[in-house]
């Protein structure tokens, strides 16, 4: 099936016989797996060459913890797949993909760790804040388990998946597409197969999965080109060692004594946490399969409070993916399949090896053609008219990720935006302090403006002013469109909002009728019946919301 047309939902079987592994799991096992794989290599050059942490601590501690989190949570959400697949008696369910959250990684670096380290010099110091950090990112999302079903029935789905889409393009999309091009001779003929393969539907010679082909035909080349060194492998395996999870609570303790100047950015975050997952739960109900929101924000809050005890800095969450995966055939055992193999490699030390061996424009052009489906979804799933809310949501996500490359590229130079100044900035067209502003809990806040957006379009201007009153409000204690938590974050912007408000009141006391729905808005809805929704919560929808 294309992933560019709409799931089909197959009649109920009344006597299910349910496979624990089809032809479509060993095709999005691979393609999954590679994601994974990237990640953890990502995740852990970054403690060893921007942390300066030991090769001991990172490939002992970190990534076996990491390992268990993936193996516990990934036969979780297999039991929650095969419980829904029973339950609705569809043969057709796809697990929830599981792994390394991509922006974490990034966050818990650079603004958590990174600079801990340069003020004390101590890799050890910065990863027991990065260990308390993550603990509190886990508490957050488990409050949020009992908070996100009432904001996602109560959101429009344009807006949840226009916010996950913008994480995908800037987040998930951007660097695997420069690293791409930057070894186009290698990557370029790897996005083909997978190009042919998921979206054009070309079976591969041999019945072999495509993220194999794509990923043996990469590496041939790359080793053929010269780009790999064959010294670098005999030297990786010289250095595997077993390395299985262990409390590491005196790390984490130590950690939790200094926590208020980290509540800062945990709170922010850990919203950002429990409102991506919300987002990924929402796409996967547009794909088809309707998850028990609850049920997975626990799991993923528990799932970074275990980690944390164990040493991993790193929350593991649900994946953006889950339709693409779905599209290449996986059902309820492909993430179990990658979850347990990626564990043993984490469990044996084998990545330090696999980075010799396979080059990584082989493997990165997967994490693009995620970004491509869930950008794609987020319009396919939502009326036409909520398209304009959809690309807002996008926005503030861009900005996020342009701030943070400008911070990076000042960084790499030497100095900072502060020390640059923002007027030198903004004088060679460089709008800082509006990327910063804008950009500040971006996940968030593209939720409330695309919520606000689809709201408008459909004449509902009470929910509208509604959202921008709790936007205000988030605001105003610097949760979204801040540089920092605190009372009156950024009085400019709460004002804003609320005189936004304001006008909305006024247009809502015009009793102007509502839109009324488009032929494709129809049709979405008669999708949507055709799959029963988990009782999150019992409120009606108001109208207007997806």
């Amino acid at each position: 099936m294309s992933v560019l047309t709409r799931p089909f939902r197959p009649t109920p079987k009344p006597d299910l016989h349910l496979p624990w592994w089809t032809p479509g799991d060993t095709n999005a096992a691979f393609g999954l797996g590679f994601n994974v794989l990237v990640n953890v290599l990502v995740l852990s050059s970054l403690c060893i060459g921007v942390l300066r942490m030991s090769e001991a601590s990172v490939y002992g501690v970190i990534v076996p913890a990491l390992g268990i989190q993936l193996l516990i949570g990934n036969v979780y959400y297999t039991y929650l797949a095969r419980r829904l697949a029973y339950r609705e008696k569809r043969d057709d369910v796809t697990a929830m993909p599981y792994g390394p959250s991509v922006p974490h990684m990034f966050i818990v670096t650079f603004l958590i760790m990174l600079p801990v380290y340069l003020a004390t010099k101590d890799p050890i110091k910065a990863w027991q804040t990065g260990l308390a950090w993550a603990f509190i990112i886990g508490i957050i999302v488990v409050i949020g388990a009992f908070v996100g079903p009432y904001i996602r029935r109560f959101t429009p789905r344009a807006a949840m998946l226009g916010t996950l889409a913008g994480i995908s393009l800037a987040f998930i999309s951007m660097r695997p597409a420069a690293q791409m091009w930057d070894t186009a001779w290698i990557a370029l003929p790897v996005f083909v197969i997978i190009l042919a393969g998921f979206f054009a539907n070309v079976r591969m010679p041999f019945g072999l999965p495509v993220g194999l082909v794509a990923l043996l035909v990469g590496t041939a080349i790359g080793w053929a080109g010269g780009f790999m060194s064959a010294p670098d492998v005999a030297s990786a395996a010289r250095d595997i060692a077993i390395g299985l999870p262990s409390l590491q609570l005196d790390l984490l303790v130590n950690g939790l004594k200094d926590i208020l100047p980290l509540l800062a950015t945990a709170i922010p975050l850990g919203i950002y946490n429990f409102t991506e997952g919300m987002s990924n739960v929402e796409s996967a109900a547009a794909a088809g399969d309707s998850y028990n929101l609850r049920s997975v924000l626990l799991a993923d809050g528990a799932g970074a409070i275990v980690g944390s005890a164990l040493g991993s800095p790193f929350p593991p969450a649900v994946y953006i993916g889950h339709p693409g995966w779905k599209a290449a055939g996986g059902r309820t055992g492909y993430s179990l399949g990658s979850g347990v193999v990626i564990a043993l490699l984490c469990f044996v030390g084998l990545f330090g090896l696999i980075n010799t061996l396979l080059p990584t424009p082989a493997i990165v052009p997967i994490l693009l053609y995620i970004g491509l489906v869930i950008g794609a979804q987020a319009f396919r799933a939502v009326p036409k008219a909520h398209y304009v809310a959809v690309v807002i949501a996008i926005i503030p996500n861009i900005a996020a990720w342009a701030q943070g490359l400008i911070d990076n590229a000042l960084g790499a130079a030497g100095t900072s935006a502060a020390k640059v100044g923002e007027a030198a900035l903004e004088s060679n067209s460089v709008l800082y302090h509006g990327l910063l502003i804008l950009g500040s809990g971006a996940v968030l806040a593209g939720m409330m403006i695309g919520a606000v957006v689809a709201f408008i379009v459909d004449r509902n201007f009470v929910w509208a002013a509604g959202y921008l009153v709790g936007a205000a409000a988030l605001s105003f204690f610097g949760i979204i469109n801040a540089q920092q938590v605190e009372l009156n974050a950024n009085a400019e912007v709460t004002l804003g909002y609320l005189f936004a408000a304001a006008v909305c009141v006024a247009f809502a006391m015009m009793r102007l009728p509502r839109r009324e729905k488009d032929a494709d808005e129809l049709e979405l809805d008669a999708e949507e019946g055709m799959v029963s929704r988990p009782a999150d919560v019992a409120e009606p929808e108001p109208t207007g919301a997806a």
